[in-house]
C-alpha cells in the first residue's frame, strides 16, 4: 500500500531548505509532491511570461493584484531579513528530486483561482481589515522587527495562528486554507491510487500539514473536488449595494422634487453630489502618486460612475494613467524585486493600479459622506423632506390613475 509523508516547512527557512533535501534523501520517495501549481512553479523559475499592461487593464481586478503584490513583498522582506529567498524550499525539493530523477508532482490549486476565490469570499470590513493587517505588517518588518521564522513551523504556534486567522477573517481563512488543503489532499490521493506500492513524499506549508493529514486519514470527509475549482457563485453584493446607491439617490432627488422646498436645493442637492464624489475620488488618486490628469478625469466622472454599479471612476483613472505613464512590461519584475514600499510606489505600473483602487476608494467614501451630510448642508429638515415627499408623489400617482 502507498505511503505518504509529510513535510512541514516554512516558506523562507533555511532550514526547511536542508530538512527537505534530508527528507528525499532519507525517505527515497518515489515521487516528490510539492505544494506548487505551475504558475507558481515557472515563477519560481523565473520562466513566468508577464502579462501586458492591457491583460490588467482589461481584467479591472486592481484590489486584488495590488493585495496580492503587498503580500509578495511582504515574504520577500521576511526572506531578505532571513537570508532565504521565497520558495526556496519548494525549489530545493524540485532540484533534489531531478537530481535523483524522482518525479514531481504539482498538488496545490491554481494561484488565480487562489486568489479570485479569497478576495471574492471577503466581505468588505474583512477586505479593510486585511489592507489595514497588511500596511500594519510591512510596517513593522520595514521597521526592523525581527521574526523567529523556525518558530512558526511548532505546531502548538500554528494552531495559535491559524486560530487568530480565522477569528481574523473566516472567509479567507477558507479560502487560503480550508480549501487548499482539501485540493492537496485530493490530489495526493490521486497519486496514491496512481502509486498503490510507492512511496510519496508531500512538501507543504507547515499550516497546511494538520488539514491535509486529517483528510488523508479520513478521505470520507473531504469536499467534492468540483466545489474547489472555479470562481465561487455569491450574491453579486457590489452591484446590488451600486443598484441600490442609485435607487436611493433618484428617490431623494425626487421626494426633495416634490416636497416643494424648491429648485434651488433640489439644484444644491445634485451640486453636493457631484462635488463631494469628484473631489474625493481626485484627492485619493493624487494622494496615490497618480498624475493630474488621472485625478482630473476621477473629478469628472466619480459622479456618474457612482450612479452605474457597471463602472467605477478609478478604473478610468488608470486608464488615463497608463496612457500617460506607459509603463513597460518590465514593470512586472521590478515590483516584486524592490527593496522599499517607496520605490515600489515609484514604479510606473504600481501607480495605475494604486490609482484604481484609491480612485474608486474616493468615490465610495463620498458616496458615504453625502448620504451622511446632504441635509446639513442643505440646511432642511429630512423627516419632513421626505414625508412631504412622499405624500406629495403619492398623490400625484393617484391622479395620474
Amino acid at each position: 500500500m502507498a505511503e505518504i509523508r509529510i513535510v512541514g516547512t516554512a516558506h523562507v527557512s533555511q532550514q526547511s531548505v536542508d530538512e527537505v533535501r534530508a527528507a528525499i534523501g532519507e525517505y527515497t520517495p518515489d515521487v516528490v509532491a510539492v505544494e506548487l501549481d505551475p504558475a507558481r512553479l515557472n515563477a519560481l523559475k523565473r520562466k513566468a511570461a508577464d502579462p501586458s499592461v492591457r491583460d490588467v487593464l482589461e481584467v479591472r481586478n486592481f484590489n486584488s493584484l495590488l493585495v496580492q503584490w503587498l503580500l509578495a513583498y511582504l515574504q520577500r522582506k521576511i526572506g531578505l531579513d532571513v537570508g532565504v529567498e521565497p520558495g526556496a524550499e519548494m525549489k530545493a525539493a524540485i532540484e533534489e528530486a531531478e537530481k535523483r530523477n524522482i518525479p514531481v508532482a504539482l498538488v496545490d490549486r491554481d494561484i488565480r483561482v487562489t486568489l479570485l476565490r479569497f478576495w471574492n469570499s471577503l466581505g468588505f470590513i474583512e477586505k479593510i481589515r486585511m489592507f489595514w493587517a497588511l500596511v500594519i505588517s510591512i510596517a513593522e518588518i520595514d521597521s526592523g522587527q525581527e521574526i523567529d521564522i523556525e518558530s512558526l513551523k511548532q505546531q502548538d504556534v500554528i494552531d495559535v495562528v491559524m486560530e487568530e486567522f480565522r477569528k481574523f477573517s473566516p472567509n479567507g481563512a477558507r479560502a487560503l486554507i480550508d480549501e487548499r488543503d482539501a485540493f492537496i489532499a485530493h490530489q495526493l490521493v490521486l497519486l496514491k491510487a496512481q502509486r498503490p506500492e510507492g512511496r510519496i513524499l508531500a512538501v507543504v506549508g507547515a499550516g497546511h500539514r494538520q488539514g491535509i493529514s486529517g483528510y488523508l486519514d479520513n478521505p470520507a470527509t473531504l469536499p467534492p473536488f468540483d466545489t474547489l475549482v472555479g470562481e465561487p457563485r455569491s450574491l453579486p453584493w457590489g452591484k446590488i449595494f451600486g443598484f441600490a446607491v442609485t435607487g436611493l439617490f433618484l428617490f431623494l432627488l425626487a421626494a426633495i422634487w416634490f416636497s416643494g422646498v424648491g429648485l434651488g436645493v433640489l439644484f444644491e442637492a445634485f451640486l453636493f453630489w457631484v462635488i463631494i464624489h469628484g473631489v474625493l475620488s481626485g484627492l485619493f488618486v493624487l494622494f496615490a502618486g497618480g498624475h493630474p490628469y488621472s485625478a482630473l478625469t476621477c473629478f469628472c466622472v466619480a459622479w456618474m460612475t457612482s450612479l452605474n454599479p457597471m463602472l467605477h471612476a478609478g478604473w478610468l483613472g488608470a486608464y488615463v494613467e497608463a496612457r500617460v505613464r506607459k509603463p513597460p512590461l518590465t514593470d512586472f519584475r521590478k515590483i516584486y524585486e524592490t527593496e522599499s514600499i517607496r520605490e515600489m510606489a515609484q514604479i510606473p505600473l504600481f501607480k495605475v493600479v494604486l490609482v484604481a483602487a484609491l480612485g474608486n476608494l474616493g468615490s465610495l467614501l463620498g458616496t458615504i459622506l453625502y448620504f451622511i451630510f446632504v441635509f446639513p448642508v442643505l440646511g432642511i429638515d429630512p423627516g419632513v423632506v421626505i414625508t412631504n415627499g412622499i405624500n406629495n408623489m403619492s398623490a400625484w400617482a393617484a391622479g395620474l390613475f
